[in-house]
């Protein structure tokens, strides 16, 4: 299994897809930083809100990447994402953080939205873009959001087991 796997320093199950060990990814270098700000969400009236911003720059890909020593563009950066300012949206900013310093957040691939091939795209794991509306679907309200990500951390091998007191 391990020879056949993707090397990172994790196994997982192929029949109940649990990961033994610590997944990482092929994300590039870059900057996560989060800040609060005093408005509130859709569908959160009683809470401020987390604003999340990711900036990657553009580079060159390197062995772990679809084509080592060809550049890489980042279109879209810095990006923005949103989380309700309340226990669980803290919860999921803790573990957001921990998929990122394991580079599971991003990684270089080919853009669904526009096809662009060698281009930093997301991974996995969603995000809201979109602040003070649901127009394009990034957004809230969106009363599923904060389980689902939980469990689309969770099978990337992020999960509240990994969150210390």
């Amino acid at each position: 299994m391990y020879n056949n796997g993707n090397k990172d320093g994790s196994l997982q199950c192929p029949t109940c897809k649990a990961i033994y060990g610590e997944k990482t990814g092929t994300q590039p270098p870059g900057k996560m930083e989060y800040h609060v700000i005093p408005h509130c969400l859709p569908g959160y009236p009683e809470s401020k809100t987390i604003r999340i911003v990711y900036d990657i720059p553009a580079g060159i890909q390197t062995t772990e990447h679809p084509n080592p020593g060809k550049k890489f563009s980042a279109r879209g950066f810095p990006r923005h994402c949103y989380l309700p300012d309340n226990e669980k949206g803290r919860k999921v900013l803790k573990l957001l953080i921990m998929a990122w310093d394991r580079r599971l957040i991003f990684t270089i691939g080919t853009s669904s939205t526009t096809g662009e091939s060698d281009t930093v795209v997301w991974n996995e794991i969603h995000h809201k873009t979109e602040f003070g509306s649901n127009l394009t679907g990034h957004g809230y309200p969106d009363p599923n959001y904060l389980d689902n990500v939980l469990t689309e951390l969770s099978a990337q091998g992020v999960g509240e087991e990994n969150l210390k007191d």
